[in-house]
């Protein structure tokens, strides 16, 4: 099965309004692989989408069943909105690439694209719809599970660093 990832930040709670972005990265810490090394891009995603209450507890490489609101391949939000193109609206080419391997932390380092979408988000708010993670999908059996703002462990959250001048 093919299996992607979201993930968004809240931008404009962050960094002042008129702010010149000048460096992003994004650091993830993977908790569990079934495979080798991979190369996950982060895509720029083109249409809201909400983040639901499911929580596959335990085994989370199965997944959870989807509840009212969740995200899922078809459908942004479940019983609601559909993705344009199932598995996602997203830019095509990665804002960032990043060579995984075993359980460890892993940095998206900063790109002209990642710069360009967090510049985009402060100055749009609106058109903050965060990346999605997307692995090589030809491939059987890579997946990656990433820890989120779920898990126990503040130090396995996932952060975003931004470098900026004041405007």
């Amino acid at each position: 099965d093919i299996r992607r990832g979201l993930i968004a930040f809240d931008i404009t709670a962050v960094l002042p309004a008129g702010a010149t972005v000048t460096a992003v990265s994004l650091t993830l810490n993977m908790s569990r692989t079934i495979a080798g090394n991979a190369d996950i891009g982060l895509l720029r995603v083109l249409a809201d989408w909400q983040e639901g209450q499911a929580n596959a507890s335990g085994n989370e490489g199965s997944g959870a069943d989807a509840d009212g609101g969740d995200v899922t391949w078809t459908q942004r939000v479940f019983k609601s909105l559909d993705w344009n193109t199932p598995g996602g609206d997203f830019f095509p080419a990665a804002s960032a690439t990043a060579s995984v391997g075993g359980i460890g932390s892993y940095t998206w380092e900063s790109t002209s694209q990642l710069v360009a979408d967090v510049q985009r988000w402060l100055d749009d708010p609106a058109s903050n719809f965060g990346w999605l993670l997307q692995g090589d999908e030809s491939k059987p059996q890579t997946a990656k599970r990433f820890d989120s703002k779920e898990n126990e462990e503040p130090a396995n959250w996932p952060v975003l660093v931004v470098e900026y001048t004041a405007g």
